[in-house]
């Protein structure tokens, strides 16, 4: 256990030390947090006040008790102790105890703050799966950042992930592609519905007999060629998917995936037929209406494809289905969770974040984005804008539910006003620094004892660093990568401050030296590993 995980244990032992001593009931579990202003101790809790109704007395008299009990089980870890307010017991830490914690912290190493999951899972993680036809654009771009940084995070929590991603190589969008390059290649206009991008005049013009082929034909080679473009921006961009699933794959077959999945529905009685189509009683499991799955002209609609799809998904052993969409798919999750209860499992084990657009604004106007107008900014042009670091931080760095504004002139910026400057300049400085001390130098420090008066703002550093596994446990909890983000630019404020009060390299005595490049190699080791699960690098000089 962490120095963090060891006091929030002693509190709660301490809190049921004092409940049996009057004979109470069970009571919460108190909370262990940072007091959000100075003077009110390093840690504080309010266990006193979740005892209080239980023993039928004054939180501030059960507080005075609990500080003598955590006197007692830390001993010289806890310098003292306050009551304050209601019944607060804000806790005041020794030199020892910070001392101890970055020791931990540093022989934790690669692992630190690693597999925290309670109870392991297997998770299928499908992420971007934006239609093949056209470029990927800055909004799959946030897909993209979002669904690997959760799985980055989730894998480094304890689970095993894998990375899926789904795409229609079937339906009516995908004729609509094809006939789109047929028109642009014979020179014709452009159907109803069609896309009218420049991207489908270079397929026209790439494909070989484009002008005398058929629009099926046509759609297969778009999809073909735009899948490849697909997948190469997607790794440039630093995700790698584990396996491509293709709808085409469920229509295949006698019987298909999609007719062997309904056949399952059908004997279960969730099907039934009207005004000759097939329909999905989805209203049974909570939806606000039943949804048609074949139309009465015997084509299936895309519920049936991902009736299938999750079907097959379950089948492959997945006990956790993670699925971000976007903020138009929101009214398709009512139906997502049915199929599940429809297919005999818990619909709860199917999750689907929602996330918000996104905006570019350059000089001050922002861009709208429109793959069948033609008229967006590609994954790509934002990559040679302002490069993968800046894309994946400014996509990722805001809760999935707020729409992001993403100012092209700030993230070019190389400024303590870009975020991610800010970050990686912390990281670059503390390896410049090291590089000063000399590699020796910095393994004697490592290896040394210390016992030196602690600054303040190494104080607040160090508390910062013992935060780091209940950021990432908080981040793969509630799917929100956003909080790292958060995490190491306070992080890296929290250095910047400590390198401003403290001097490291040529600190006397040489004891206080020792300790300062050990604190600022534990730091330096936590903001790459920050960076690392958001898929952003820790440059050593910039």
């Amino acid at each position: 256990m962490s120095s963090l995980a060891d006091l929030r244990a002693a509190v709660e032992a301490a809190s049921a030390d004092v409940r049996a001593d009057n004979e109470g009931g069970h009571g919460a579990a108190p909370s262990l947090e940072r007091p959000k202003k100075e003077g009110f101790g390093d840690y504080s809790t309010n266990a006193a006040m979740l005892l209080a109704p239980v023993l039928r007395d004054q939180p501030r008299a059960i507080a005075e008790r609990l500080g003598g009990t955590l006197t007692e089980r830390l001993g010289g870890a806890l310098e003292h102790y306050e009551v304050a307010g209601p019944g607060f017991l804000n806790l005041f830490l020794t030199d020892d105890w910070y001392r101890a914690a970055v020791a931990e912290v540093l022989a934790a190493g690669e692992g630190y703050g690693a597999g925290g999951a309670s109870r392991p899972e297997r998770m299928l993680v499908e992420f971007v799966s934006a239609n093949p036809t056209g470029p990927l654009t800055a909004a799959s771009g946030r897909h993209a950042a979002y669904g690997d940084a959760l799985c980055r995070i989730l894998a480094f929590h304890g689970h095993e992930v894998k990375r899926e991603y789904y795409f229609n190589d079937a339906g009516t969008q995908i004729l609509n592609l094809g006939r789109s390059i047929r028109a642009r290649a014979r020179g014709e206009e452009m159907p109803p519905d069609g896309y009218q991008g420049e991207y489908v005049r270079d397929l026209a013009a790439e494909i070989p007999d484009a002008a005398e082929r058929s629009p099926e034909d046509l759609a297969a080679a778009g999809v073909e060629r735009l899948l490849a473009r697909i997948e190469a921006a997607l790794e440039r961009f630093g995700v790698h998917f584990d396996s491509w699933f293709s709808e085409r794959r469920l229509h295949e077959g006698s019987p298909s995936a999609i007719e062997r999945a309904l056949s399952q529905l059908e004997q279960a009685g969730h099907v039934y037929r009207s005004d000759g189509a097939l329909w999905l009683r989805t209203t049974t499991f909570g939806d606000d209406k039943d949804r048609v799955v074949e139309r009465s002209t015997g084509n299936f609609t895309y519920l049936a494809a991902d009736i299938a799809y999750h079907a097959d998904k379950l089948a492959r052993g997945f006990e956790r289905l993670i699925n971000p969409l976007g903020s138009d798919h929101h009214g398709y999750i009512a139906r997502l969770r049915a199929v599940l209860a429809a297919l005999g499992h818990d619909p709860d084990l199917l999750e689907t974040p929602i996330l918000q657009f996104v905006h570019i604004v350059e000089a001050g106007e922002t861009t709208s984005m429109s793959k069948r107008r033609g008229d967006f900014v590609t994954l790509d042009e934002l990559l040679d804008q302002i490069g993968v670091d800046a894309a994946r931080w400014f996509l990722i760095s805001r809760s999935n539910d707020t729409t992001i504004d993403l100012d092209l002139d700030l993230a070019r910026s190389e400024s303590n006003e870009n975020p991610v400057y800010y970050v990686q300049y912390a990281h670059a400085r503390i390896a410049s620094m090291l590089a000063k001390a000399g590699d020796e130098r910095v393994a004697g420090a490592l290896a040394a004892e210390t016992c030196v008066e602690l600054h303040p703002t190494e104080r607040t550093l160090i508390k910062r660093l013992l935060a780091f596994p209940d950021e990432v446990a908080e981040a793969a909890a509630r799917r929100t990568p956003h909080r790292l983000a958060a995490y190491a630019l306070e992080l890296a404020q929290d250095f910047t401050a400590f390198y401003r009060d403290c001097r490291v390299v040529g600190a006397e005595p040489e004891e206080l030296e020792s300790f300062r490049i050990a604190l600022s190699v534990a730091t330096q080791r936590t903001i790459a590993r920050a960076l690392d699960l958001l898929g952003v690098a820790a440059p050593e000089s910039m």
